[in-house]
């Protein structure tokens, strides 16, 4: 199995420094002020509507886009005045890329390995992406889910110290994603700080230490997935459908509700522990059964629907 060569545990120090970035096009602010740290050793995630400025953030991160303001260092470097020693410690799997149509699977990895000059060893990485029998196959006649995979392997063919993941696993099955978050959780174990920028709520709140939401160009919130959850205006949603119907006015009073939603005969509410308990105690009171009863916890999509009011 591959695993990244093992570092020492450096966590408190700041590998990743972005502040006050700003970047604008055609005199529209894409990022406008953006500021965060990394630490090493963990998985930091930038979440945030189509548009948001995600991409553009870790562009300039990666040295490919000069800011217009502000100030990023990449283990202390850099991106842009010491691009070369950056790209030595950092590898990066970009949202959109492309290789020369007939190279094959294996010819791009071996020459990927020469660009460094202590490259992990990629066979089992190609392994355990599922691409050893594709390593004969030309590029240009991969699926969308292999190059994704073949680019995942070509960010960590250089055993980075910092890999910058942009939408990770667009185009996999859900097989695949699974594994490849299994392989992203082996490779932060070896030491490797991940910075990754994803639409997937479930993949940020799995993987990811810490996260930045991101909305209009700015750093919405910053926080763990848990303490983002915890920001959502209902932490608690519970949904059923009753025996008869209820008086509107007892439930716009019920304590701490923040939603209502009528659909089809069912009623949910959002809210908190204490909303759920008010409403069942309302029920018992009025003798109304609450059919197909669901309480569920709040989620991280709520949270950053709460903190962005965009679609994920």
């Amino acid at each position: 199995m591959w695993r990244p060569r093992s570092r020492r545990d450096a966590r408190g120090m700041s590998v990743i420094e972005v502040g006050a970035l700003r970047k604008s096009y055609g005199g529209r602010a894409v990022v406008d002020g953006v500021s965060f740290a990394v630490e090493e050793g963990e998985i930091f995630g930038i979440l945030g509507p189509n548009g948001a400025g995600k991409t553009t953030t870790v562009e300039c991160v990666e040295g490919l886009r000069i800011p217009d303001a502000g100030r990023v260092r990449v283990t202390g470097l850099d991106p842009v005045a010491d691009h070369e020693a950056v790209s030595r410690v950092l590898g990066a799997q970009l949202q959109e890329s492309e290789l020369q149509a007939k190279l094959t699977v294996r010819e791009a990895l071996e020459l990927y390995a020469a660009f460094y000059p202590r490259p992990a060893d990629w066979r089992p990485l190609a392994e355990r992406l599922g691409l050893t029998e594709r390593l004969g196959t030309r590029f240009g006649k991969l699926s969308g889910g292999q190059k994704q995979r073949l680019f995942i392997a070509l960010a960590l063919v250089g055993d980075p110290r910092v890999v910058v993941l942009d939408e990770l696993t667009t185009g996999l099955d859900p097989r695949a994603r699974r594994d490849t978050w299994e392989l992203i959780e082996d490779v932060r174990a070896g030491g490797v700080t991940v910075l990754l920028v994803t639409h997937f709520m479930e993949e940020a709140q799995r993987l990811c230490d810490r996260i930045a939401v991101v909305d209009r160009g700015r750093v919405a919130a910053l926080d763990t997935p848990a303490g983002l959850i915890r920001r959502a205006t209902r932490s608690t949603v519970i949904s059923f459908t009753p025996s008869a119907p209820l008086d509107e006015r007892e439930v716009a009073a019920l304590p701490r509700l923040a939603s209502v939603v009528h659909q089809d005969g069912r009623i949910t509410l959002g809210g908190t522990d204490e909303t759920v308990d008010a409403v069942l105690t309302l029920l018992a009171r009025r003798r109304i059964t609450a059919h197909q009863l669901r309480v569920t916890d709040a989620t991280l999509d709520d949270a950053f629907l709460d903190l962005t009011g965009a679609e994920s």
